[in-house]
């Protein structure tokens, strides 16, 4: 790997080119304060989401119901951080696009439609299966295009 200028190591810098779609190496800590950081908002954007409203009541998903809300938003940050966790540990080997904005966007409608319907256990369940598949998904493809020799 080369050296970037103005870096004192390629570890020093996870994306130099700003380039979305590159290796991100680094330190462990830099990994795990990533995956935090976009679970995070993904989460948080859906629990705002869930309790206000900018538009009439008759369009969109109903507000927040009664009741409880721990247990959604823990299922959903759980759900993002193994999604991220996943994403970013391929990202760190070969080129991957989108990793934020994938995290983010099922982390938030994932909380918000929860919140939402409040959905019984077993379709909560299926709806974490579904994001859980849709990064393990996207990391097999980086994997198995990296993996496949250029043609050219």
């Amino acid at each position: 790997m080369t050296e970037v200028p103005g870096h004192s190591s390629p570890d020093d810098c996870a994306n130099p080119d700003g380039d979305d779609e590159s290796l991100r190496p680094g330190p462990l800590w830099r990994h795990a304060l990533w995956v935090v950081g976009v679970t995070i908002p993904g989460v948080g954007m859906g629990w705002f989401g869930a309790s206000f409203r900018f538009g009439p009541d008759e369009f969109g998903i109903p507000l927040a119901v009664p009741g409880q809300v721990w247990p959604y938003v823990a299922a959903w940050a759980v759900t993002g951080l193994t999604a991220a966790a996943a994403l970013r540990a391929v990202a760190a080997r070969v080129p991957l696009h989108g990793l934020e904005a994938l995290v983010i966007l099922f982390t938030f409608v994932g909380t918000r439609l929860s919140l939402g319907h409040r959905p019984e256990p077993p379709v909560l369940g299926a709806m974490t299966a579904v994001v859980l598949t849709a990064a393990a998904l996207w990391c097999g493809l980086a994997l198995h295009r990296a993996r496949r020799p250029m043609s050219g």
